[in-house]
Formats: structure tokens, sequence, C-alpha cells
């Protein structure tokens, strides 16, 4: 018996549902089709986001692009990201008004500011907030912290969404300071929706905006548009601006100092 292919990926669907693992040559045997043809199968599926692509078989859809909890990102490639934000605070000057996204690169900013005076701060992270109210506190800086409102993302520790968006129209600032979840090809991206119109915003609102990066989002594409990466006007990474990138080596700053790898 011959099977068209919707006929097959019906079957295919049925059996993961079932199985929650399925083996190419178990379903080429059941369908009487070569392995191959079940591999092209598995290709068009995984790329309807109805499976996803293991050795020798399939599983049942995972969001490999999903961004990992805050907490335990913070802990991923510290040193460089500690590095980069020090440069970062390097930045900001007596005066500045800016305004800081979240991200685990940008929420260590506060804690490398020394005696700078009479800056406002505004976050949509609360973990950057309660950082920069220390840097207050600890007389690092004199200034003020403004946390903008919005819907609680607790996955990254912070606020988004339409009031987020609509506070932020009605701001100007000196300097924004952004994180990423990846560039490639001239884009920035982030893994989710809400945070990058929020970061997108900052930056419209800005003069002047420092993206932070480190070598691990080179090359890397998630799913959601920021901006193009010569909208910022400084890269700031722990490693040197890739060889092929050269319309961008004038705004970039290779940060020394960070482990990767």
């Amino acid at each position: 018996m011959t099977y068209a292919k919707i006929e097959r990926f019906e079957y295919i669907v049925k059996q993961l549902e079932l199985e929650g693992k399925i083996i190419v040559a178990n379903i080429a045997e059941a369908l009487q089709v070569a392995p191959e043809t079940i591999r092209r199968d598995f290709d068009e599926l995984e790329q309807q986001k109805l499976l996803t692509r293991v050795h020798g078989g399939a599983v049942k859809y995972t969001n490999v692009r999903n961004e990992p909890a805050f907490l335990r990102k913070l802990q991923m490639q510290m040193e460089a990201k500690r590095h980069i934000a020090s440069v970062a605070a390097s930045r900001i000057q007596n005066g500045d008004t800016i305004v800081v996204d979240t991200g685990t690169t940008t929420v260590h900013i506060a804690d490398f500011l020394l005696a700078v005076d009479d800056v406002t701060v505004v976050t949509n992270s609360i973990a950057a907030a309660v950082q920069f109210n220390l840097a207050i506190e600890e007389r690092r800086m004199t200034g003020k912290v403004i946390v903008l409102g919005g819907m609680t993302n607790p996955v990254q520790s912070s606020l988004v969404g339409a009031i987020t968006i609509e506070m932020l129209s009605k701001m100007n600032f000196d300097k924004a300071f952004l994180s990423c979840g990846g560039i490639s090809d001239g884009i920035v991206y982030d893994y989710d929706l809400d945070e990058s119109l929020v970061s997108k915003k900052m930056l419209e609102q800005s003069k002047k905006s420092y993206l932070l990066a480190d070598a691990t989002k080179l090359n890397s594409k998630s799913f959601y548009q920021i901006c193009h990466l010569d909208a910022c006007a400084e890269v700031l990474c722990n490693q040197a601006c890739p060889a092929l990138w050269h319309a961008y080596e004038e705004i970039w700053t290779l940060c020394h100092g960070g482990k990767f790898g």
C-alpha cells in the first residue's frame, strides 16, 4: 500500500503524540517507504513546528530558541558580561539621562559606576533597578531611578507591554544601553517580541545607543528583530569584530578581559 504525503504526516504526528519519540526506521517500515522519504517528511514537519529532529528520529516540538531563565542565564559567560558592563559604565557621564533594557549584561552596569552625579536612570528591568538603587545607597552615584510600568515578565525579571511603550514614547534619553539575543547579517535580534519592542522604542527615543553583546551572540539569529546594527553608536563585545563584518569596525569596541569558550 502506498501512502500519500498527507497520510504519512498524519500517521507520524499521531505516533509522536502516542509515543513521545519516534524512530525513522520504524516509521519507514510501518508506512512501507524508504527511510530517506521519512527523513524528508521529518524535515518538513519540523519546519511546521510539529516535531523536532533528533539523531535517528524525532521528538515532540521544542523551541530551541527559547531564552534560558533569567537567573540561570545570569551565570552564563559571567566574567565576559561583567567586563562588557564595566566598559558600558564608563560611557555614563554626570548629568546623563539613560535608559537600560533587560538583560544579563546590562544588569551589571550599575556595579561599575563610581563618582558620577545627577544621573537619571530609566529601566524596565526589575533586577537592574535594584542594582542602580544600590549604587545610590552606596554613594557611588547620585540621581534617581525610574522604573517603567507594564506587565511583568517573570522569565526576564522585567516589565513589558503597551504601558511600557507608552511611557517610553513620552521620554527622551541621552543614551540607551541595550542587550540582545543575537546578531546576524547586520541585524540585532531578541528572543521575545515584547522585549524587542521595548528595546526598539528605547533606541528610538535616545540620542545615542550602546549595544552590549558577549561573543556567544555573534552569528546567532533569534526570532524577533530589534534594529539594524548600524543604528547603534557603539557595539561593546568581548570578541573582535568578525572579519566579514567590515562595515561595523568603526562602531565596534573590543572589551578585553572576559573569558569566552
